[in-house]
């Protein structure tokens, strides 16, 4: 099996969020124990596992270091720009993954649909304070509302006030790590808005999924969409959230918002390294 590492939404290597990808050579898939343990010894938050179905379809699956998860933005990003760099995908391509079956643009910058998205349900006070107090804020009132989102995984959206605010948090993750599997959710990702031209800075928290923080999150930031749309501040059209500033890994995750209420989320990718897997 060939492996690659990818940093998705950059257009230079050492930027955006990075994520494994390994091309299956045959028609199985690897035991999940395999690929679990690929995973964790690759240590990145997403490692994909792919394989070619024919006729431009393609199955991918997704292991964090600790489990599989339905699907992973960044890492389908990276996924399709390196097949397309490879030269074996272009154009329209179909993605089956546990989410669901995804339409991909294959091309320079990768744009993919998302799942249907969806807001799962408006937090309580109690559980909104909750979250305020893992991430460092106190007696803080938010002006709207705590909601989780699902655009493929679900997430909460946690809107502050500014985005010195956001870049100063101080996550407990012990304490997130908590609440999202109470609440079962993968993330807290808060949001602040600027005014530079992006949609929202956006930061992403999964600690109980090894992955303290992440630079760039594609299905985070498309369920962002479907929730700031739901709530009245974006309509349909092309949008942008930067992400990864407080690692040092600023990332740009474009999204685009449809009449008819489909989002897709895309990027370019930054070739990093690659190598073959002895197993």
């Amino acid at each position: 099996m060939k492996y690659y590492i990818v940093d998705a939404f950059t257009e230079k290597p050492f930027g955006g969020n990075t994520a494994g990808v390994v091309l299956l050579e045959g028609k199985n898939f690897p035991d999940d124990e395999l690929m679990q343990s690929i995973a964790a010894e690759l240590r990145y938050s997403e490692t994909a596992f792919v394989r070619s179905d024919g006729n431009a379809h393609y199955t991918v699956r997704y292991f964090t270091p600790k489990g599989e998860v339905e699907l992973c933005g960044h890492a389908t990003v990276a996924t399709f720009a390196l097949l397309h760099q490879l030269g074996k995908a272009t154009g329209k391509c179909l993605c089956h993954t546990l989410a669901g079956k995804l339409e991909i643009e294959a091309a320079k910058e990768v744009m993919m649909q998302m799942a249907t998205p969806r807001i799962v349900a408006t937090l309580s006070d109690t559980d909104a304070a909750a979250i305020y107090q893992a991430v460092g804020i106190h007696h803080y009132r938010p002006s709207l509302p705590v909601q989780s989102a699902y655009s493929g995984l679900t997430d909460v959206m946690l809107p502050v006030d500014t985005v010195e605010q956001l870049n100063n948090l101080q996550p407990d993750m012990t304490a997130i790590s908590g609440i999202t599997r109470q609440l079962q959710v993968v993330s807290i990702h808060p949001f602040a808005f600027g005014n530079d031209g992006h949609t929202a800075h956006v930061r992403d928290f999964a600690p109980a999924y090894g992955v303290p923080e992440e630079s760039a999150t594609g299905t985070a930031n498309a369920a962002l969409t479907h929730y700031l749309k739901t709530n009245g501040i974006i309509t349909t059209g092309d949008h942008s959230f930067l992400q990864g500033e407080a690692m040092g890994r600023a990332s740009v995750v474009c999204t685009r918002l449809t009449a008819d209420g489909t989002i897709l989320v895309g990027g370019k990718a930054a070739l990093v390294a690659e190598g073959r897997l002895r197993v």
